[in-house]
C-alpha cells in the first residue's frame, strides 16, 4: 500500500466535499465584505449624507454579518459530515489489506505502535480535507476576489495587496517549516513510539514490578513523554509564530495601502469611504489567507501519518504468507465440507517464518490425520511446533504438499481451509465480555442452551453457573478466569464451530501440572467425540492412552 493510496482513501469524493467548499468560501467571503461595508458605512456616515445613501450599506452590514455565521455553520456541517464519511473507508481499506498478511506478518511491529497507527494516524487523515485541501482552495479564492476587488477600486492598492499576499504566503511557510517542519514530522512516530512503551509497561507490569523494574521503566516512559511533549510544543510554536508573522504583514499592507491612497483622494471618482475599504480589506483577507501556511504544516503531519500507515501493509504480500489464487477465492469453489469428517496429508512439508533470509522454521514433516486420530506432536523448543501449527491453518505458506480431503489447499480458499482445521492457540484470547459473547462469535446463532450444552462438554457447566451464568464477565485477556479455564473456553469455541480437525497448542501450558493430565483428557475426549481428529501440540510428556499415534519434530538446524 502506498501513500497516495491513502491519501486518496482520506480524501472525499468531489460531489460529497463541494458543499463544503462552496459554504466555506461563502463564509469568508462575508467576512471580507463585513468589513469593506463596515469600513464604507462609518466613512460615509461621517459626511452626513441623506439616510437614503446609506441604507443599501446597513442592509449588507446585517447581511454579510448574519451570513458568515450561518455559512460558516453550514460549511461545518457539511466538511466534517465528508471528512467522517471517508474514515470507515480508510479503516475497512487498511484492514482488508491487512488480512492477507495477519498475523504471522505482523510480529515485527509493537503492538502499541499498530494501534497507533490503526487509530491516531488514521484519525490524522481526517485533517486532509479539513485542514488541508479546504483551507488552500478557499483561501486562495478569496484572495483573488479581494485583489479584484481592490484593483477596480484603486490599481496600486491591488498590486499592493496581491504582493503582501504573497509574501506572506512564501515568508510564512518558510517561517512554519523552519521552526516546527521537523516536529510535524516526527509527532506522529514519537506518537507511535510512546504508545508502544506504554502498551508494554501496562501488560507486563506484574513482571516489571516482581523484578523491581517499575519504577526505571517509568522513568524511561516518562522521557518518552517529554520527547513527545517538546514536539508538540514546538509544533505549536510554528503555528503561532505564523500567525504572529501574517497578522504583522496584515498590518503593513493597511499601512502601506493607506500611502499608496491618500494622493490619490479626489482623482477619478476615489474618495474618503473607497480609501477605508482600500485600508481596511487587508486586514480581513489576512484573516482568511493566514492558513494558507498552517495548511501547508497541516499537510506535513497527514503526509508523514499516512506513510506510517503504508508502512503498515506492504505493497506486496510478504514471502512466506500464502495468497489465495484469483481461481480460487470464492468459497463455493471447494468440494470439501466443514460439517463431515476431513482427511489431512503432509508429505515432506517445510515453512519459514516471513520476512528476507529468514531461516527454515519447519523441516520436512509427513503425517496422516484421520477423523478420529488423536495424534501428539512433540520435540524440543524452536523445532517447529507452533510453525506447524500456523502451516496447518494457511497463517503459513508451505513448500511440499499438504492436502486435505485429496485436494491440495493451494487450490483451496484460505477461508475454506480455516473452516475445516481449527486452532486453539497456546495463549487463546478472550475478550473483554461475558462468556457469552466469547463464544458467540464460533456460531453467532447458538441458543444459551447450546452454550451450556457444549460448555457441559468441556467440563465448565458448574463453574458457569456458579459465576452466575453465561453473563459473567471474563475480564480484559481473560484475567478473570484461570489458564486451564480459558483452555476450555476455546476448546468450546472451537466446538461449536465444528471444525473436523482441531489443532490444540500446548493447551496445558498455563495449567498446574497435578491437574494437566486431567484437563488434557477432558479436552480430548471432548474434541473427539464427534470423529473429530485432533492434532495435539506439547513439550511435556501425555500419556500415551490419550493418543493414538505421535509424531517426533527435530530443530530444522539439526538436518
Amino acid at each position: 500500500m502506498k501513500r497516495a493510496e491513502v491519501l486518496r482513501l482520506a480524501q472525499p469524493r468531489l460531489r460529497r466535499f463541494l458543499p463544503g467548499i462552496v459554504f466555506g468560501l461563502l463564509s469568508a467571503l462575508c467576512a471580507v465584505g463585513l468589513l469593506a461595508t463596515s469600513a464604507y458605512l462609518i466613512t460615509r456616515a461621517a459626511e452626513q449624507p441623506p439616510i437614503l445613501y446609506l441604507s443599501m450599506a446597513m442592509v449588507g452590514v446585517r447581511a454579510f454579518a448574519l451570513g458568515r455565521a450561518a455559512f460558516r455553520y453550514v460549511e461545518r456541517l457539511f466538511a466534517h459530515d465528508a471528512a467522517f464519511a471517508t474514515l470507515p473507508d480508510l479503516r475497512v481499506g487498511v484492514y482488508e489489506r491487512l488480512v492477507p498478511v495477519s498475523p504471522d506478518g505482523l510480529g515485527h511491529r509493537r503492538r502499541g505502535d499498530l494501534l497507533s497507527r490503526l487509530v491516531a494516524d488514521v484519525d490524522e487523515q481526517q485533517n486532509l480535507p479539513l485542514r488541508v485541501v479546504s483551507p488552500l482552495v478557499v483561501s486562495g479564492l478569496t484572495a483573488v476576489a479581494a485583489v479584484v476587488v481592490v484593483w477596480l477600486l484603486l490599481p496600486a492598492a491591488g498590486l499592493v495587496l496581491l504582493l503582501g499576499l504573497v509574501l506572506a504566503a512564501v515568508l510564512g511557510t518558510l517561517v512554519n517549516a523552519a521552526v516546527s517542519a521537523r516536529q510535524e514530522r516526527a509527532v506522529a512516530g514519537l506518537r507511535g513510539d510512546y504508545q508502544a512503551e506504554l502498551a508494554d509497561h501496562l501488560e507486563n507490569l506484574d513482571v516489571l514490578v516482581a523484578y523491581g523494574a517499575d519504577t526505571t521503566h517509568r522513568e524511561q516512559l516518562a522521557r518518552r513523554d517529554e520527547i513527545l511533549t517538546r514536539a508538540l510544543v514546538r509544533r505549536a510554536a510554528g503555528s503561532s509564530v505564523t500567525a504572529a508573522l501574517v497578522a504583522s504583514i496584515s498590518g503593513i499592507m493597511t499601512v502601506v495601502s493607506l500611502a499608496v491612497g491618500i494622493p490619490q483622494l479626489g482623482t477619478g471618482g476615489f474618495e474618503g469611504p473607497a480609501l477605508a475599504v482600500v485600508a481596511l480589506v487587508p486586514l480581513a483577507v489576512f484573516e482568511v489567507f493566514a492558513m494558507v501556511p498552517l495548511a501547508l504544516g497541516a499537510w506535513r503531519q497527514v503526509a508523514a501519518s499516512a506513510t506510517r500507515i503504508a508502512e503498515v501493509v506492504p505493497d506486496e504480500v510478504p514471502r512466506g504468507i500464502p495468497v489465495d489464487a484469483p481461481a480460487v477465492t470464492s468459497p463455493t469453489s471447494s468440494t470439501t465440507s466443514a460439517a463431515a469428517g476431513a482427511r489431512v496429508s503432509l508429505r515432506e512439508v517445510t515453512a519459514r517464518w516471513p520476512g528476507e533470509g529468514a531461516p527454515t522454521a519447519l523441516g520436512p514433516v509427513s503425517l496422516e490425520l484421520a477423523p478420529g486420530d488423536r495424534m501428539l506432536v512433540r520435540g524440543p523448543s524452536g523445532a517447529g511446533k507452533t510453525t506447524l501449527a500456523h502451516v496447518l491453518v494457511r497463517f503459513l505458506d508451505h513448500e511440499g504438499e499438504f492436502l486435505v480431503d485429496g485436494v491440495d489447499v493451494r487450490a483451496l480458499p484460505q477461508a475454506e481451509v480455516r473452516r475445516v482445521i481449527g486452532l486453539c492457540e497456546q495463549r487463546p484470547h478472550l475478550f473483554d465480555d461475558d462468556i457469552r459473547q466469547n463464544l458467540l462469535f464460533a456460531r453467532d446463532t447458538a441458543t444459551d442452551d447450546e452454550l451450556l450444552a457444549v460448555l457441559e462438554r468441556v467440563g465448565l457447566a458448574d463453574w458457569v453457573c456458579e459465576r452466575g451464568g453465561l453473563s459473567a464477565r471474563v475480564g480484559e485477556r481473560g484475567a478473570l478466569v484461570s489458564g486451564g479455564q480459558a483452555q476450555r473456553i476455546a476448546v468450546a469455541r472451537a466446538l461449536l464451530a465444528d471444525f473436523p480437525v482441531l489443532v490444540l497448542d500446548e493447551p496445558t501450558a498455563n495449567v498446574d501440572p497435578d491437574r494437566a493430565d486431567l484437563l488434557l483428557e477432558e479436552l480430548l475426549v471432548a474434541a473427539t467425540a464427534d470423529s473429530r481428529a485432533v492434532l495435539l501440540i506439547s513439550h511435556t510428556p501425555v500419556p500415551a492412552a490419550l493418543v493414538t499415534s505421535t509424531l517426533e519434530l527435530r530443530a530444522p538446524t539439526a538436518l
